[in-house]
């Protein structure tokens, strides 16, 4: 990621999770962390309070690795509700995504706004990410959430890949919304993948190990520019995170890396 020309990175799931390990690693090669992972199950039973420990635990993990930093790189705390989701699961992605009852919907809503207050009082910013699997995924059930809940306490996390292989258009989410995205994923899709996934009844996994993601300009989306430009129109300050998730064996991560990289600095100038 250094070589590539990057400053910061997610929490892999195979980093060290011994910080004293972790942080000289990372300022070693100048990276810092964007974002920590909370999967949230609000929606299914006896879960409430474990996701709220799992918040609790992240937002600890943030204030050991920056302290009181106010610098403006401060990461962001990025969830998703995994309540129901199908994307770990080895069955077809697109039949099978849930979609919730009222009550769930209710209490999606009451656990998002609780760990928004959490992300809150530690001056962090809680980022909401739609994602392919989830009962989130749809364009409707995006602007759902985002009507349902409370702007200073939950923000969008926009990723192009999840919103445009969900038949969701990203740009319309970026010009909708704005003002309320904070961090961004940015990466393509392969629209050939997407369309074999459907014709396959693929598992999700089954989708990554076929190429449905690529670094932005290596795909189909082309809006890539638009995004950017309505972002920038709202004053947009916040990590944007270039991700490829593909096959390793199949596209060396350091290439992919610098491709992602070398796509951005010619759309930005840096």
């Amino acid at each position: 990621m250094a070589l590539a020309g990057y400053v910061g990175c997610g929490v892999g799931h195979k980093y060290p999770t011994d910080l004293k390990i972790l942080r000289p690693v990372l300022e070693l090669r100048g990276l810092r962390i964007s974002e920590p992972w909370v999967s949230t199950y609000f929606t299914i039973k006896a879960m409430n309070r474990h996701t709220l420990e799992s918040v609790d635990a992240q937002l600890d993990f943030l204030e050991a690795m920056e302290g009181g930093s106010d610098d403006p790189r401060r990461a962001d705390l990025v969830v998703s509700e995994f309540g129901g989701a199908v994307n770990p699961l080895p069955v077809a992605l697109f039949p099978n995504c849930p979609e919730f009852s009222e009550d769930q919907w209710k209490q999606l809503i009451e656990g998002l706004h609780a760990a928004g207050e959490k992300a809150k009082a530690r001056n962090r910013r809680l980022c909401y990410h739609p994602h392919l699997g989830t009962g989130v995924m749809k364009t409707e059930a995006i602007h759902r959430l985002m009507d349902e809940t409370d702007p200073r306490l939950v923000h969008m996390l926009l990723d192009t890949a999840h919103q445009a292989a969900a038949g969701v258009d990203p740009l319309a989410l970026a010009r909708k919304y704005a003002h309320r995205i904070k961090h961004v994923h940015l990466k393509d899709i392969r629209g050939e993948v997407v369309t074999n996934i459907h014709k396959g009844e693929l598992s999700f996994q089954q989708g990554i190990e076929a190429g449905i993601f690529t670094v932005p300009g290596d795909g189909s989306i082309e809006t890539f520019p638009e995004i950017l430009d309505a972002l920038a129109e709202a004053d947009f300050a916040g990590w944007i995170c270039i991700e490829a998730e593909q096959d390793p064996a199949k596209a060396n991560p350091l290439q992919y890396a610098k491709m992602g990289r070398e796509y951005l600095r010619k759309l930005l100038g840096w």
